[in-house]
């Protein structure tokens, strides 16, 4: 049994899992601790600067140094900290790398996009057991990034990982409260862009079935199944029909910050950019539903993603 600390920073979110690991009888069981998630955008303005943001990065280091605190109390032996998107796009990443390391005393690691996926498939697919013969989908919606990883029982099969996110989106084209039909379908052009793209490294085709990881995806189900707050022990392993997801994807997208804000499964951090995140979990999905020859009718949501994959990866 040892205890570890995996820190996922994305452009949105930074997040922390503390977690007991049980290697013995050959698996590998994965007990939370501690498990929180701070809304910081990092990735605030990247987009258009190509720099990481003064008061982004304050954020940022606030919020390591709380969990800095948190590791310490809690006697995790080992730490990871993994960024991604937005620190992979910034000309002044260097800052942060050495904020991070002076915080935490561990060297953070900016991931490639295909480490990013792999970790999230990884993350997925110990809680959501994969068939043998099943090819699954993860798709990884983030906040400047989304990740496409087939695999199968065996591990990963193919990734892609490609720039839309729902901070990204937002910041490039969603700029109306409500966003205007230009607004969206300027979106949805990207959107499909991006899809695409990663169909050429990524035979979407072969999918049998299709999980849905981060905050976008799993706020997405919450308004789906109507919950009366955020439940992550109700939304994990939730499989629903394509349709439902569409509607509730395109619900959010047109619907008044002020409405979104009184949602009582909202994270506030996350009110700004739900409609761009539905915007492109329902255009996945529909051009999944299309790819598969009508074969891929639902989609699960998993609350266990790369988080878990960066916990899991620690030897």
């Amino acid at each position: 049994m040892s205890r570890v600390a995996a820190i996922d920073c994305g452009t949105n979110s930074i997040r922390l899992l503390i977690a007991d690991i049980d290697r013995s009888n050959g698996d590998v069981k994965l007990t939370d601790v501690v498990r929180e998630m701070r809304v910081v955008r990092l990735g605030e303005g990247v987009d258009a600067t190509g720099e990481l943001a003064p008061a982004a990065l304050e954020r940022t280091f606030a919020a390591t140094a709380d969990y800095a605190r948190l590791i310490r109390d809690h006697g995790a032996g080992k730490v990871r900290f993994v960024a991604t998107s937005a620190s992979r796009d910034a000309r002044n990443r260097q800052v942060f790398v050495d904020g991070i390391r002076d915080l935490l005393g561990v060297e953070p690691e900016v991931i490639t996009g295909d480490e990013e996926a792999a970790l999230s498939f990884a993350g997925a697919s110990s809680v959501l057991p994969i068939l043998d013969g099943a090819q699954v989908l993860v798709v990884d919606l983030g906040g400047g990034s989304t990740e496409f990883v087939l695999g199968t029982a065996d591990g990963v099969t193919a990734a892609k990982s490609v720039d839309i996110g729902c901070v990204r989106l937002t910041e490039r084209h969603l700029r109306e409260d409500p966003p205007t039909a230009e607004q969206i379908v300027a979106a949805e052009a990207d959107v499909d862009a991006a899809i695409t793209k990663a169909g050429l490294d990524v035979p979407l085709e072969r999918a049998t079935a299709v999980v849905g990881v981060a905050g976008s995806i799993t706020t997405i189900t919450a308004h789906a199944m109507r919950l009366p707050e955020y439940s992550p022990d109700a939304i994990h392993g939730t499989e629903l029909p394509i349709d439902d997801i569409r509607g509730a994807a395109t619900d959010l997208l047109e619907m008044p910050r002020a409405q979104r804000a009184a949602l009582p499964y909202m994270h506030p951090g996350r009110v700004d950019v739900i409609g761009a995140g539905g915007l492109v979990w329902r255009r996945i999905l529909e051009r999944l539903r299309g790819l598969s020859g009508g074969r891929i009718v639902t989609a699960t949501a998993s609350e266990h993603d790369i988080l878990d994959g960066i916990a899991l990866s620690i030897s």
